[in-house]
């Protein structure tokens, strides 16, 4: 089998026996160390979310796994790394129809949180900006609002002479070099 050869690091789900989320999380650290593969192979996680259990001994908290028997792993796929993860003691498959992976999408990898993308911005309310994508892609203009998350920007911007404002994606949008 040959995959398409990918350049951009990206998150897979890894199968895994019951019980053996850490173990292969494990092996699979020491593979990509032993390898000098950091370059392929970027994070193994295995997500868990912290309980408080109460029994009759009292209050003790506990890891609780959010996916029992899956791994995720921030990979370049290739053929090398396929195979490297494939045949890793525990594994029973990569996450995908037949024996082709399929990626977590940005909003999966968010929405799961094992990876938090920080969002910068070089610009405030009431400054001037481009705006670079969209159907208003090259139009300037100012930014009324911008949404606590940072994700959204509320831009007016001068269109045939009129003020029309608009939402945009943050990344939709770049400060004005002075």
């Amino acid at each position: 089998m040959s995959l398409p050869q990918e350049s951009t690091p990206l998150w897979y789900v890894v199968h895994t026996y019951s019980g053996y989320e850490n173990k292969v999380a494990t092996n699979i650290e020491k593979i990509v160390e032993n390898r000098g593969l950091e370059n392929l192979i970027l994070a193994v996680n295995v997500p868990v979310e912290k309980v408080v259990e109460t029994g009759e001994k009292g209050e003790k908290e506990i890891e609780r796994k959010l996916f029992p028997s899956y791994v995720l792993v921030k990979m370049v796929m290739n053929d090398e790394t396929w195979h490297i993860i494939r045949n890793t003691t525990g594994v029973t498959g990569f996450v995908g129809p037949g024996s082709r992976p399929v990626p977590l999408t940005d909003e999966e990898v968010e929405h799961i949180g094992v990876e938090v993308k920080t969002i910068e911005i070089k610009f405030a309310v009431g400054d001037s900006v481009r705006i670079t994508d969209g159907p208003l892609s090259g139009f300037i203009g100012l930014v009324e609002e911008i949404s606590p998350d940072l994700k959204k920007v509320k831009v007016s911007a001068s269109l045939f002479g009129r003020e029309t404002k608009v939402e945009l994606n943050s990344n939709q949008v770049a400060a004005l070099d002075d």
